[in-house]
């Protein structure tokens, strides 16, 4: 296996091999970074039995008492690869459909459920973790594995003297998930006359509270406020997204030239996302040229590139349920004309504003300010058309309270643009 592999797409697209020899760049080292994933091919625990065992006894802790009910989420309906719901897989570290854990705030107990054992499906589709799994406990810490045959049974002794139940009830969200995005889309769905059903975390309130007559409670906000401050196992997943996304905008940067699709951009760039160890995109790549480089949220990525253009690009990968969130913006033919380079610098020093601003103790809209403050002396106000910061975590816009100080541990971006 190569340790490092040679990029250089127009080169690739256009070029023999003398000519390619002759003018493409050094080699560029995308070798994947140190994952929590040993990539034996062996079943994984997130990262690590010991983080998620210190996440499930934080929010016990936060909480205090009740039962608390966390699902994940079920099988695709779709033929693609299953991808956890974050906040299940943020306490568990498992990643395979149909399971459930509850847990007893005051006493500490733990159970976790899995679905029976399915030989069929697993010939099809390789190892999914069941309660016929021997290894479960050892792997996870959680040392009571049951069927989710008996998940309403256990609910139902376990509830007899408890008033009140916790469970997650803002939207579910897995791979390219985000909770802004997802919850308008959950009321759309719930609002249409001809579709209609109430989102999957109302209607388990719903039936928890009918049939066991516990209070429900939204443990959500403890969970974001958990979150808030990343772990040393959380900062080196981040870094590790970081990495892996970075390699790709250099690549993306090096390879850009007019003639060459949008689209060839976003090929170059999830090849080398996923040879540094990203288990997917953040968000959807965002790769906008000319015309296409002032819409926020481009997607289409559906035009050549042309000559004295520029490109706003934005993506970024996931590593082991990490996200990251880049955005640059540069020629496609590689010339400057003077007044990219007045809004490129004024971008510039609005974001060195932010990042000199940024230190424990002050609040994010101080590091927004300090950002806007540039702008708004170079005269550019106008043209902006977002805020300059967000968290960033297992979303690529986390969910944590915006007031919040700023403490070490703390992830966010610091991204001022004009369009």
């Amino acid at each position: 296996m190569p340790t490092s592999v040679r990029l250089w797409i127009p080169l690739l697209l256009s070029c023999g091999s003398a000519e390619l020899q002759q003018a493409a760049p050094p080699p560029l080292d995308v070798r994947a970074p140190a994952l929590s994933r040993s990539g034996d091919g062996s079943p994984v625990c997130g990262l690590g039995q010991a983080f998620h065992a210190g996440r499930r006894a934080a929010l016990r802790a936060k909480l205090g008492k009740g039962l608390i009910l966390v699902r994940g989420l079920p099988d695709t309906r779709d033929y693609v690869n299953f991808r956890q719901d974050k906040t299940f897989w943020y306490l568990t570290g498992i990643e395979s459909p149909n399971a459930a854990l509850l847990m007893d705030a005051e006493t500490g107990l733990e159970i976790l459920f899995l679905p029976p054992a399915d030989a069929q499906r697993e010939t099809w589709e390789g190892q999914r973790w069941d309660v016929g799994d021997a290894w479960v406990p050892e792997l996870t810490g959680l040392r009571t594995v049951k069927s989710n045959e008996e998940l309403l049974t256990v609910l139902a002794e376990l509830s007899k003297d408890r008033e009140v139940i916790y469970s997650p009830l803002d939207p579910h969200f897995a791979l390219s998930g985000c909770a802004d995005r997802a919850a308008p889309a959950d009321n759309r769905q719930r609002d249409d006359p001809l579709d209609g059903p109430p989102p999957r975390e109302q209607r388990l309130a719903d039936e928890l509270a009918q049939r066991f007559h516990l209070r429900v409670e939204n443990c959500s906000p403890a969970l974001y406020e958990l979150r808030l401050v990343k772990t040393p196992e959380e900062l080196a997943a981040l870094r590790r997204a970081a990495n892996a996304g970075a390699l790709a905008m250099i690549e993306a940067m090096r390879s850009t030239r007019p003639g060459l699709g949008e689209w060839d951009l976003r090929a170059v760039m999830d090849m080398v996302h996923r040879r540094a160890g990203g288990d997917g995109p953040a968000y959807d790549a965002i790769i906008g040229s000319g015309p296409n480089s002032v819409t926020l949220h481009y997607w289409l990525d559906n035009r050549v590139m042309r000559p004295g253009e520029m490109i706003c690009l934005d993506y970024g990968p996931e590593v082991d349920h990490y996200t990251t969130d880049i955005t640059r913006s540069w020629p496609t033919d590689g010339v400057w004309t003077p007044r990219m380079v007045e809004l490129h610098a004024a971008v510039l020093a609005a974001q060195a504003a932010g990042i000199a601003a940024a230190r424990p103790g002050v609040r994010l809209e101080d590091v927004e300010q300090a950002c806007n403050a540039v702008i708004e002396q170079r005269g550019f106000t106008p043209l902006m058309r977002h805020g300059n910061c967000h968290w960033v975590g297992l979303e690529v816009h986390d969910t944590a309270d915006y007031g919040s100080v700023l403490q070490p541990g703390c992830v966010f971006t610091i991204e001022p643009g004009l369009y």
